[in-house]
């Protein structure tokens, strides 16, 4: 028998596992033993390839990775497949900085260098976040890895793309969007972030036609006036009645623009009537499509004032705001200036102002997959745990607008029709991960996709329910008539002790990978699933990375102590040696009580694991551990009068806690596993069976 060392050293252990399960080829489902007539498969939520691990990448990782091991160990076919997302703009952005450095633009190097210059930057870093994987203990298929812009994955967005084109769902307009100046592309409602910024609500007078009086429109944006073409009031104002129809100067621009009546406008907000900018405002450009107004576009897509903005033409917007101000106040136009506190857009990659204006681009119309998206979820074909995150996904499914499919980066796939160059939206190659990654289109009928789709579980994070999930459910569904995947599991957020969102640049976000450089994978893994408690949000407190430490060192004592307690293994027991030692006449209370604790432990920890109560199973694993096994049962046995049967009653009892250990604690458990003097092992404990 080959003794543990006396510590346990996760260093000189997690590594020599990570290669012992890779040479075993167990993470790929086609070299598992036994027949296996039930697949379970997850595919990962792909991260992007300028990404590193943060914390929830971590705990999303180990979510999925106790399910896929318990499924493997229950004899399914079990797949967990990996990949990464090309991030379009993230990743265009960030190769660009590093041609900032040298000096350069990826217009100097143009389309095609430029595009060759991303393959390398990926090829050479972007897969980073995979290898950190490894790190975690993650047990993926590494045989089947995808990227969004693999030649078969692109083949799959062509077909999607031109699916929607023949049946007229995709077409190309003019309208609103959100535009980022720095990026120079067009960006949708999900792809924006938001600064709460202490402003002020500026009231204005806009003089009324043919009388002395005027008009007062409260806006936070005065210099996108130059740009109106109306000013609008709720219809059932009565302040406004008799002003519905009359005409207003425009200040500095001097021209005649209508008073309307619209229903979007809320009374309650400043003065009750707003000045209507069309080509800057997505509520505007739909008051202007409802009455035929003109549209003036006065910010340009460089983020600086156009020609139709006179006398501000070339200043940036804030420059221009305090130029209007200027002559708005010489003019005594302003009626009054009040502070006040709003949200301002950016650019979810580089934080840049996102300026609403109008472009040309291309559009997917959503209501009839929309309809089919909410209908899944109400009929149960897909179910979302927690069941609250369900108010999520309906609320933006069912005020949903057309999908605008084009952004004017290099880097991406681009939209397969001669002559445009725009490439698509990230998310729209991302919404066919559950499909493409098995080898839709190409092979629909046969394959991993016969066998594995649709997946089981996708786990998830809250921000991308609308995003990614609901996307990847009308893809899925209208494209293979089945819903990707049954369940999912939005995990919590991890939040600072304090409760606060982590943040890298502010100095309180944890990198995962310096915990397991101190504590080891094993303890990061379980101080995370301890804090897994049913609410939605982890308060990240350290002390339960410490504790996971603490326990895998546990372990190690109590497995060690058994080891070397158990003389009869130095010539090595066999499984039926030990079923038969459990099913003895001869057991004692002691025996017995062990035994009965295990089994209800195990039914337990099996059914909180498949109703996703992580915390909950690993905390009662832990209690059986520590209080049930080595407080008492370990005590007890070493005052047992029959020796040789009590050290099998041990040996049974480890092995069966080291299964219902391993998807938390995986090297650890394999590591002692390895040692244990057992007959007839299977080659790893990543493929025992899991107990009953």
């Amino acid at each position: 028998m080959e003794e543990l060392a006396k510590t346990y050293e996760p260093r000189k252990v997690e590594d020599e596992i990570y290669r012992l399960w890779l040479a075993s080829g167990f993470f790929n489902p086609d070299n598992l033993p036994g027949q296996r007539k039930k697949s379970f498969t997850i595919v990962i939520p792909p991260p992007n390839v300028t990404g590193e691990l943060h914390i929830g990448h971590a705990l999303n990782a180990t979510i999925q990775d106790i399910l896929t091991r318990k499924k493997r160990m229950q004899g399914f076919k079990t797949l967990w497949l990996p990949g990464t997302d090309h991030a379009g703009i993230a990743t265009q952005n960030v190769v660009e900085k590093q041609l900032k450095k040298e000096g350069l633009t990826r217009h100097d190097l143009g389309r095609e260098k430029f595009i060759e210059k991303v393959w390398f930057w990926k090829e050479k870093y972007g897969n980073l976040i995979l290898n950190q994987f490894r790190k975690l203990g993650c047990s993926l298929d590494w045989s089947r890895t995808s990227f969004t812009m693999d030649k078969d994955y692109a083949e799959a967005v062509k077909y999607a793309f031109s699916y929607y084109l023949q049946k007229g769902w995709i077409y190309q307009g003019e309208r609103v969007v959100n535009w980022c100046p720095r990026c120079r592309t067009s960006l949708s409602d999900l792809e924006l972030e938001y600064q709460e910024k202490k402003g002020k609500l500026w009231h204005l007078k806009y003089p009324l036609k043919g009388n002395s009086g005027f008009i007062i429109v409260a806006t936070t944006r005065p210099e996108t006036m130059l740009g109106d073409t109306a000013v609008a009031v709720n219809p059932k104002d009565k302040r406004y009645k008799n002003l519905i129809g009359a005409t207003v100067l425009l200040p500095i621009q001097n021209k005649e623009i209508p008073v309307i009546a619209d229903n979007a406008v809320d009374q309650k907000f400043g003065s009750g009537a707003v000045k209507v900018t069309p080509a800057h405002d997505m509520t505007d450009w739909e008051i202007k499509e409802r009455h035929n107004l003109a549209s003036v576009k006065v910010i340009g897509e460089n983020g600086r004032m156009t020609q139709e903005a006179k006398i501000c033409q070339g200043l940036t917007s804030l420059e221009c705001r305090e130029k209007v101000m200027e002559i708005l106040q010489k003019e005594n136009l302003i009626e009054k200036i009040e502070d006040y506190d709003y949200s301002l857009p950016i650019c979810y990659r580089c934080h840049s102002l996102i300026e609403p204006l109008p472009s040309k681009q291309w559009f997917l119309k959503m209501d009839k997959l929309a309809e089919k998206a909410i209908k899944a979820v109400k009929n149960g074909q897909v179910r979302f745990i927690p069941k609250n995150f369900e108010k999520i996904y309906f609320d933006w499914l069912k005020n949903i607008k057309d999908w605008c499919l084009s952004r004017q980066i290099w880097w991406g796939h681009k939209i397969p029709i001669e002559g445009e160059n725009d490439v698509l939206d990230t998310w729209f190659s991302s919404a066919l991960w559950p499909l493409a990654t098995l080898g839709w289109p190409a092979k629909k009928d046969k394959g991993d996709f016969k066998e594995f789709y649709p997946t089981d579980v996708l786990s998830t994070a809250r921000d991308i329910i609308n995003l990614w999930v609901a996307r990847m459910v009308f893809s899925g569904l209208e494209f293979t008539g089945h819903a990707p995947f049954s369940t999912v599991y939005v995990h919590p957020t991890v939040l600072t002790k304090e409760g606060k969102r982590m943040s890298k640049s502010l100095g309180t976000g944890i990198n995962p990978i310096e915990l397991i450089e101190k504590y080891g994978a094993d303890a990061s893994r379980f101080g995370l699933c301890w804090q897994l408690t049913g609410g939605q949000d982890i308060h990240f407190v350290e002390d339960n990375i410490v504790m996971g430490k603490k326990f895998c060192n546990k372990i190690w004592n109590a497995a060690r102590f058994t080891m070397l307690l158990t003389e009869t293994g130095r010539n090595e027991l066999t499984g039926q040696e030990l079923k038969a030692a459990v099913k003895s006449r001869k057991l004692t209370a002691a025996d017995k009580k062990i035994l009965k604790a295990l089994e209800k432990t195990t039914k337990a920890v099996s059914q909180n694991i498949d109703n996703f109560q992580f915390g909950q199973a690993a905390r009662l694993a832990y209690d059986f551990f520590w209080h049930d096994f080595c407080d008492f049962y370990i005590e007890e046995s070493k005052l047992q009068k029959d020796k040789e049967d009590s050290q099998k009653i041990l040996l049974y009892v480890l092995l069966n806690s080291l299964k219902l250990l391993h998807p938390f604690l995986p090297f650890i458990t394999e590591e002692i596993y390895q040692k244990l003097p057992l007959k007839n092992k299977k080659q790893c404990l990543m493929i025992e069976n899991w107990p009953n």
